[in-house]
């Protein structure tokens, strides 16, 4: 089985020099068997073109003379003679008289008297000769030329030449032979040159393969060249470059995406375990005696702190719940309404909510749009909480600012607060991050109201952004398609 190391059958090389020199070869066969048939017909036609322009060179007058010359006994000298052929004469009654004979091939073909008699009726055509080709009783094939002999005025009766085919077969197999060894040179010589111009032409295929090769998935910002100047290969390396780029914006999403699951889990996880401490705690203490009638007030102060902590405790479940609903991307029944209206129905809410603050709305148009009101409230509701707890309980300024264009809605929640430093922008919509933690921690926030909000704004086909300057405040802008 060497050799298949040196012929290996399955390449592409090989398969492609083989299947074109057996289409080369296949042409080569068809062009030869044409070859064949027309240089057979025309050399035929030739030979009998030959016989037929020395027989209308010959008088009359010579013919007979040489058929009273063979009619006598004492015979002499034919006038007529032509090198390698035969000459016979066929009267009228069908009788046949041998003029002239080539030594080497002496017979002479008998054919039907029907025939010699249509000759003899030809006599007034311009052409008044006939040819044919046949082989006759088993002998060799013969070109007989017939050709009607008058004189005196009257049908005398027809000269027949014939001569065997046998040097002119030998002529077309020379020349066959000769095309066969100019073929197999051809052939033997388009083997070598098209090898080598296949190994140049399949070079960009080669250099494609040996790339793909070394590319594997910690290697997926290689490129394969695009310009090789063959169309095929650059649309090939294209194609693939694509994938590729496609293959490594989903490798670094799914790292990402596991970066993100292990910092959820272990965010998640700190924010369970930190209430759920306190109430073990606390009621290690009680069971350990707190709880007696003696101390009425520590018990209570130790409820009310598990009450606080259990309530914390069912707010982060519930928030994770409801990101587990919006990531499965449930359809929304959303309804046209007007989100200005929406807002001021929620006035007195946000009014609680801010205590002493300043709270100023502002909507110069109507802004209408399809939105869920119930998920849209809870986006408002988070962002309004957010600004409560980055401004002054007493000198804070928190603004909701309504604005339209000719496609799409703005509302904006701005405040006064202390801002947010630019390094934690790019992050704030990300779950369990929390730019401040005590502040958030004071608030019992656990870092996943933005990242509710931004989901469910994106559920409606719009965006959320945050700009933001230190001790100058923070605006959180919604931006949503217009009805």
């Amino acid at each position: 089985m060497k050799y298949k190391r040196f012929f290996p059958l399955n390449s592409l090389r090989l398969q492609l020099l083989f299947r074109s020199l057996l289409v080369i070869l296949s042409l080569l066969i068809l062009i030869g068997l044409f070859q064949y048939v027309f240089m057979k017909q025309f050399i035929y036609t030739n030979k009998i073109k030959s016989i037929e322009d020395q027989i209308h060179l010959i008088p009359d007058d010579v013919w007979k003379h040489d058929i009273e010359t063979s009619q006598n006994v004492k015979k002499s000298r034919p006038m007529v003679y032509f090198p390698g052929v035969n000459i016979t004469f066929i009267n009228q009654k069908i009788t046949f008289l041998r003029l002239a004979k080539d030594p080497h091939h002496s017979y002479f073909p008998r054919l039907s008297a029907s025939t010699y008699k249509q000759v003899m009726k030809n006599i007034n055509q311009p052409e008044n000769t006939m040819s044919t080709v046949k082989k006759i009783d088993g002998h060799q094939e013969q070109v007989i030329v017939l050709k009607p002999i008058v004189f005196d005025g009257e049908i005398q009766g027809v000269i027949q030449i014939n001569t065997p085919t046998e040097s002119l077969r030998d002529l077309l197999i020379r020349q066959m032979m000769i095309f066969l060894m100019l073929s197999l040179t051809a052939m033997t010589i388009a083997f070598f040159v098209f090898s080598s111009v296949l190994k140049q032409t399949l070079i960009p295929l080669f250099t494609t393969t040996k790339k793909v090769e070394h590319i594997n998935a910690g290697s997926l910002h290689d490129r394969l060249p695009v310009n090789q100047g063959q169309i095929e290969m650059d649309r090939l390396s294209l194609s693939i470059n694509e994938m590729l780029e496609r293959l490594e914006k989903a490798f670094k999403a799914e790292t990402e995406a596991k970066e993100q699951m292990r910092r959820f889990v272990a965010d998640a996880s700190h924010e369970l375990r930190t209430p759920l401490t306190s109430i073990h705690g606390f009621l290690e203490v009680l069971l350990r005696g707190a709880g007696a009638s003696s101390n009425p007030e520590q018990l209570n102060n130790a409820l009310k702190s598990m009450y606080g902590e259990s309530k914390r405790l069912r707010k982060l479940i519930q928030d994770l719940l409801l990101l587990a609903q919006l990531d499965q991307l449930p359809p929304f029944q959303k309804e046209c309404c007007f989100v200005d209206e929406l807002i001021l129905d929620m006035k007195p809410q946000l009014m609680l909510l801010a205590g002493n603050r300043n709270v100023l709305f502002d909507f110069p148009s109507r802004l209408p749009s399809e939105i869920n009101k119930d998920q849209f409230k809870q986006v408002i509701l988070n962002l309004f909480s957010n600004a409560v707890q980055h401004t002054n309980p007493n000198t804070g300024v928190i603004q909701v600012i309504g604005k339209t264009n000719e496609k799409e809605l703005s509302l904006t929640i701005l405040d006064n607060g202390h801002g947010i430093p630019q390094e934690h922008l790019p992050h704030l919509f990300e779950r369990f991050y929390k730019a401040d933690a005590s502040r958030s921690r004071a608030y019992g926030g656990a870092g996943l109201g933005l990242a509710i909000s931004a989901s469910i704004i994106e559920l409606h086909g719009g965006k959320i952004r945050v700009e933001s300057k230190l001790n100058a405040g923070t605006a959180f802008e919604i931006v949503l398609p217009l009805t």
